[in-house]
């Protein structure tokens, strides 16, 4: 898995530390209007007055530092509030002020984080494990919690106070997104483009060397290999969506027999209302389930009229991001 480095708090923190430098993680907890930063947004601060990562967006962050610096002297954690004007709103882009409390925590000192939870959260976060980091900002006690136990905030990507006991933070810390598409197609083409600038990482994957090559796909992750096999390599879990666009029988159908035991969050296939119900057709002789062939997005796409490739790009990347974030609208059997 890569992290983009300005996402790699908590493993920034575990260098940090580790190298005697000392570290404090900053996190928002909570925010009011237009807060530059939705919660649970990190910024890392060495002893050395090293920073990654952001709370507010160039608001608040010296004043951030200062207190995480205090933090590795004196061992105590705190949580900050801060008022952001118009004006200092105007400077970081923003239209107008807000609110946003900021939690500071040394890391290995006093009643900061344990070096040991750090640890087994940067290993959670390096297999693709969704984690939260549960915090009682009274008794300064953590946690670590798997998916299963804040499911909907996962989900949603809902850091907060939890509802139940409002001194609970929970941070969550999910996987990267991901998406596999399947097909070099002229669809592809555009939908790459968009998917990382939505944030997803890329496989692009078509055994058809003159589909997926270097010309029509400068600078993209490229798999030559098999569906199946290059699927199976590079994993399916719950971050990941799949969108099969090959158009060919052969390839599409071997990266659905992948993708349908797998626990993706979204599968969409090219094709017709017909081309669907004979891939249905092949996939019940093939022994898939009707409730699992359900959990086929197909035609593929939200349904807004789409022509171009461009539009049906747009189409599909919306529908991908419904699945995501209403899980409730995902078909078929989850």
């Amino acid at each position: 898995m890569t992290i983009a480095e300005h996402d790699r708090i908590p493993e920034i923190a575990q260098d940090w530390h580790r190298a005697g430098k000392g570290a404090a993680l900053a996190t928002v907890v909570e925010t009011w209007d237009s807060a530059p930063r939705p919660v649970g947004s990190q910024l890392v601060i060495s002893g050395e007055n090293e920073i990654m990562g952001s709370v507010s967006g160039g608001c608040v962050e010296g004043a951030v530092v200062v207190e995480a610096l205090e933090a590795l002297e004196d061992g105590r954690c705190r949580i900050l509030e801060f008022g952001i004007s118009d004006d200092e709103a105007f400077a970081v882009g923003l239209a107008c002020g807000g609110r946003i409390r900021v939690m500071v925590e040394p890391v290995g000192i006093g009643r900061g984080i344990d070096p040991e939870l750090l640890d087994d959260l940067v290993a959670a976060r390096a297999a693709r494990r969704a984690m939260a980091v549960v915090t009682d900002t009274e008794s300064w006690t953590r946690e670590l919690a798997g998916y299963g136990a804040h499911r909907a905030r996962f989900d949603t990507d809902r850091s907060g106070f939890d509802e139940a006991a409002p001194a609970r933070f929970i941070g969550l810390h999910n996987p990267p997104l991901r998406l596999a598409v399947v097909g070099a197609v002229h669809i592809a083409q555009p939908l790459v483009v968009m998917a990382e600038a939505t944030g997803y990482d890329m496989v692009l994957i078509d055994p058809r060397e003159a589909f997926a090559s270097e010309v029509r796909f400068p600078g993209r992750h490229l798999v030559h290999d098999w569906p199946d096999a290059a699927l199976a390599e590079y994993g399916l879990d719950a971050r990941t969506a799949v969108a099969v666009l090959a158009h060919d029988p052969k390839i599409d159908d071997a990266a659905l027999h992948v993708a349908l035991g797998s626990p993706v969050f979204y599968i969409g296939a090219l094709g017709s209302t017909r081309t669907h119900a004979k891939r249905v057709a092949r996939l019940t002789e093939a022994g898939f389930a009707e409730a699992q062939i359900a959990r086929i997005d197909a035609p593929i796409g939200l349904d807004i009229g789409a022509r171009s490739p461009a539009e049906i790009a747009i189409a599909v990347l919306a529908q991908m991001t419904e699945r995501l974030r209403r899980p409730e609208t995902r078909p078929g059997e989850w």
